[in-house]
């Protein structure tokens, strides 16, 4: 079962963290697992396995997920200040989950939170205009190194690798 595989890669520490987050709002784990999939689903159907490179694609995904995890906890609970809260807890232990080089880790981060931004300032809009929205964004996604500026580029996916 791929849960269990998954569950295997954590550490006691993380597993702790991670029942800690669903003691606090266990109403939100079930639509984040819903979300969750739904996004993985939606980013192989658009971009094959290139989503889980470090380019374009990826921040896609990582953008489109914060976005459907805070759309589907909406629904439960009408709170954008909670909703939020839990989608950036969640999606931040994740990274520290499954930790990854820094840079890589950075973008991540990044994109995670430009698609609580895009929540914030569109939550009305349906999954459809929402994938449109981000693969219109991802086209004009930029390239990063070490040296850029990621608070520049706060409202603007970012990548770090080309896509070929």
């Amino acid at each position: 079962m791929k849960f269990v595989r998954i569950l295997r890669r954590l550490s006691a520490r993380s597993i702790a963290r991670l029942a800690k987050l669903g003691l606090q709002f266990p109403r939100f784990v079930l639509p984040t697992l819903s979300a969750t999939k739904r996004c993985m689903k939606i980013s192989t159907d658009l971009y094959q396995r290139d989503h889980y490179k470090n380019g374009p694609a990826n921040a896609f995904r990582h953008a489109l997920w914060n976005y459907l995890i805070a759309k589907a906890c909406f629904r439960l609970r009408k709170n954008r200040e909670k909703v939020l809260e839990w989608t950036c807890k969640i999606t931040d232990w994740h990274e520290e989950a499954f930790p990854n080089w820094e840079l890589a880790q950075q973008m991540d981060l990044h994109n995670n939170e430009v698609g609580r931004f895009l929540f914030e300032k569109h939550p009305a809009k349906n999954e459809l205009q929402m994938v449109q929205l981000l693969q219109q964004m991802t086209l004009s996604s930029i390239k990063v190194d070490s040296d850029s500026d990621l608070h520049k580029l706060r409202y603007h996916l970012i990548h770090i690798a080309d896509e070929t």
